[in-house]
Parts: structure tokens; C-alpha cells; sequence
């Protein structure tokens, strides 16, 4: 109750105080390349729910008929105003809107597609899909180059499926187990000093 409450909250205010920044982003990636603002795609959320998570769009559109469900290396399908949003993960904050819809928190697993939720272990399924996926979370922060490890992979998705996503899953498992309010203020402000780091 308390992390909703405090998700609620920090949701609201987000999108107040930041209302200027989601409507210059969003003219500019609509100036930018053709095709919607916003990006959607099928994710498995608490209790193996799907939903359609939020971002600005930073890829071509159709960009999903065009390459694997992965951003890979230097992936050309990424526009230029694409590559800003990414690095400093401006992509992300359509998703306080998720949040507020009560699909996602702040903090919490990442949520995947179900082709890699498939992947999960049967014995970690059902406990990483117990709590709200987040916005960000301690495997996301240790994972910031999984783009450029794929990208020097010769079969990216088996990388990613045999090499990350078991490293991730483990850091969820983690995460599940010593879940509190103040591990997720702890999250937020080193996700925020990355932000503010470009990385």
C-alpha cells in the first residue's frame, strides 16, 4: 500500500513538473522521422497480465518488421533524436503514465516481451511476476552496455537469452526478496545520478 501510494504521488508530480520537457520531446521526435509519438509493444506485467508499455518512439516506424525485439550495437533502425532520447533514457517517461494506471511502479523488474518471459525459469516465473515491473531497477542500472555487448555478439538474441537475461534475472530475484521502500529510494537516486551522467 505504501509503494502505491508513493508511486501515485511521484507519478503525479513527474508529469506535472516535467509536462514542459514530454511535450517539446514529443514535437520533436514527431519533426524528426515519420510515424506516432509514442511507441507500444505487448509486455507481461504483474501476475502474467500483458499490457502495452509507453515510450517515446526512438526507432524508424515498423521498426519491429526490420530487426530483432533487441536494440543491438550501433542498431541503424534508431533515429537521430532517437540516440539523444535513449542516452539519457528520455525514452522511458511516457511510462509514469503506466504508472499511474497501475501496470507498472517505479521501481520493480523490467518487464520483457513474452517470447523472453518463456525463457524464465519455472521456479522464478511466478515470483519475479508477483510485484509491478518498474520503470527502473538495480538490473537495469548494472546492464547499461547490453547494447554493445549484443552488438559484438554474432547471434545477439542467444547472447541475450543465455548470457543477460539469466544475469538479470537473478538481480530481479534479488530485488523481489529484500523489496522495501527505502531499497527503491535508493534505486531511484543512482538511476537519476546516470541519468544526469549521460550514460
Amino acid at each position: 500500500m505504501l509503494k502505491r501510494a508513493f508511486d501515485l504521488t511521484a507519478a503525479v508530480l513527474g508529469l506535472v513538473l516535467l509536462s514542459p520537457l514530454l511535450l517539446a520531446v514529443a514535437l520533436w521526435v514527431k519533426l524528426d522521422s515519420p510515424g506516432p509519438v509514442f511507441f507500444r509493444q505487448e509486455r507481461v506485467g504483474r501476475g502474467g497480465r500483458l499490457f502495452r508499455i509507453h515510450k517515446f518512439r526512438t526507432m524508424v516506424h515498423d521498426a519491429a518488421q526490420a530487426g530483432l525485439p533487441l536494440t543491438v550495437g550501433q542498431d541503424e533502425r534508431i533515429t537521430r533524436a532517437g540516440r539523444f532520447l535513449r542516452r539519457h533514457r528520455l525514452d522511458e517517461l511516457p511510462q509514469l503514465f503506466d504508472v499511474l494506471r497501475g501496470e507498472m511502479s517505479l521501481v520493480g523488474p523490467r518487464p520483457e516481451v513474452p517470447s523472453y518471459v518463456a525463457h524464465y525459469p519455472e521456479h522464478l516465473r511466478d515470483k519475479l511476476l508477483s510485484v509491478r515491473p518498474g520503470l527502473t531497477d538495480p538490473a537495469s542500472l548494472a546492464h547499461l552496455d547490453e547494447s554493445e555487448r549484443l552488438g559484438r555478439s554474432s547471434d545477439p538474441e542467444r547472447t541475450y537469452i543465455e548470457e543477460i537475461l539469466p544475469a538479470k534475472l537473478r538481480q530481479a530475484e534479488h530485488y523481489v526478496d529484500h523489496a522495501s521502500l527505502t531499497q527503491d529510494l535508493r534505486v531511484l537516486w543512482r538511476t537519476l545520478c546516470t541519468l544526469m551522467a549521460g550514460r
